[in-house]
């Protein structure tokens, strides 16, 4: 019996002593930790974002639209984001608003007889008539405006459709004096912007979420950056979409990260969502199979994709261009990169230090909230035409 119990107290000890020296159990108690905190630290932060995003959506409201008194017809690029922000803009700023293809502009024209058509682009997918059609509508006493969204990297085309029209709005500074030297009478300076009803906060799923995210094609000057930080990127979770990244050199390294083809507009906001970071790299302008640029016209002006992605409340890394800081405050609202050892830092210190991560994203969702909407932009463009009596 004594044995027994001796023996039994005995194999109870050692039990213990396997048990406190068992490797594989304090593993697992230490990544079950691990597990609770990281957890934690997960819901704090999108609930801190959540509500951060939702006060500024609250303290900002609408933009107040001035309703003009003009009918307005629309005819659409295709561009979902803008077409729709536009829309959007124009139905709270005009009395009447209608929206037609372009395939039948001028029957629509001479149907309604509107103050004035508005056409997005007028590149791409519009008719072959197209031309003919503006000045057949120009002819019956209707004013014209065109807003052109690719240049300069569609400048030979633009500049061949632009004399038709009476208004010019162009998003890219360096083309405002090209149209001019045309002999375009009414040319101005127009941004794009963001459509808030579609890139907004918005909480998504583990699917979504990654450490860096870029969405666009692999034009060159991008595979060539993304080649440069190829081994950085290796140790995140990234996200890369869009055409042409077979081009890069090392594809093999980023091959998991990349997700080949056209993203919709939607599944874009949602990457944007879940991103820590969202590079914007804007595509070179030099003429070549990737731009219709002869002239070799600059690119000053920044891209629509500047505004999308503050408008998620993510936050931006992207390059400088010119008139950037009109727009955004580098290092406050955004942040800017000018070599591939740059990006690598600064993407280094924001996966790092979150608390400034997110306070820069919201800064740049409050600026574009309050300055950078669609309906800003129509607002502003329709006081310039309203100048000019259309």
């Amino acid at each position: 019996m004594q044995a027994d119990i001796v023996s039994g107290k005995a194999k109870q000890t050692t039990g213990k002593q396997r048990k406190r020296s068992n490797p594989s159990s304090q593993k697992l108690a230490a990544e079950h930790r691990q597990s609770r905190i990281s957890g934690f630290q997960i819901g704090w932060e999108r609930g801190w974002r959540e509500g951060a995003s939702t006060a500024i959506s609250q303290v900002i409201g609408g933009p107040g639209a001035v309703v003009h008194n003009l009918r307005i017809l629309y005819i659409p690029q295709g561009f979902q984001a803008i077409d729709d922000g536009i829309i959007e803009a124009l139905n709270m700023s005009v009395r009447e608003l209608h929206v037609a293809e372009a395939t039948v502009m001028y029957e629509k024209a001479s149907e309604l007889k509107p103050d004035l058509v508005v056409v997005l682009n007028g590149l791409h997918v519009f008719p072959d008539n197209h031309l003919q059609q503006v000045d057949a509508i120009r002819a019956l006493g209707i004013r014209t405006l065109i807003w052109f969204a690719d240049d300069p990297y569609e400048i030979d085309n633009s500049a061949h459709v632009a004399p038709h029209y009476d208004i010019i709005l162009t998003h890219e500074l360096s083309a405002v004096e090209l149209y001019r030297r045309q002999g375009c009478a009414t040319v101005h300076y127009m941004p794009l912007g963001v459509h808030p009803g579609l890139f907004k906060p918005q909480l998504v799923g583990e699917e979504y979420e990654s450490d860096v995210c870029f969405i666009g094609q692999g034009f060159w000057n991008r595979i060539e950056l993304f080649d440069a930080i190829a081994a950085e990127l290796s140790e995140y979770k990234v996200v890369i979409a869009g055409g042409l990244w077979e081009r890069l050199n090392r594809y093999s390294e980023l091959k998991s990260s990349i997700r080949s083809g056209w993203m919709p507009v939607e599944e874009t906001i949602k990457f944007y969502n879940g991103a820590k970071i969202v590079i914007n790299l804007h595509r070179t302008t030099e003429p070549g199979p990737d731009n219709k640029n002869s002239m070799n016209l600059p690119g000053r002006s920044i891209n629509p994709r500047t505004y999308e992605i503050a408008a998620c409340g993510a936050l931006q890394l992207t390059d400088i261009r010119e008139d950037l800081n009109v727009y955004y405050r580098a290092g406050l609202e955004l942040d800017t990169f000018s070599t591939p050892v740059e990006l690598q830092d600064k993407i280094r210190y924001y996966l790092n230090n979150a608390p400034a991560r997110r306070m820069m994203a919201m800064r740049g969702l409050l600026r574009t909230l309050r300055e950078h909407t669609f309906i800003h932009r129509v607002q502003h463009w329709l006081s310039l035409i309203k100048e000019v009596e259309v």
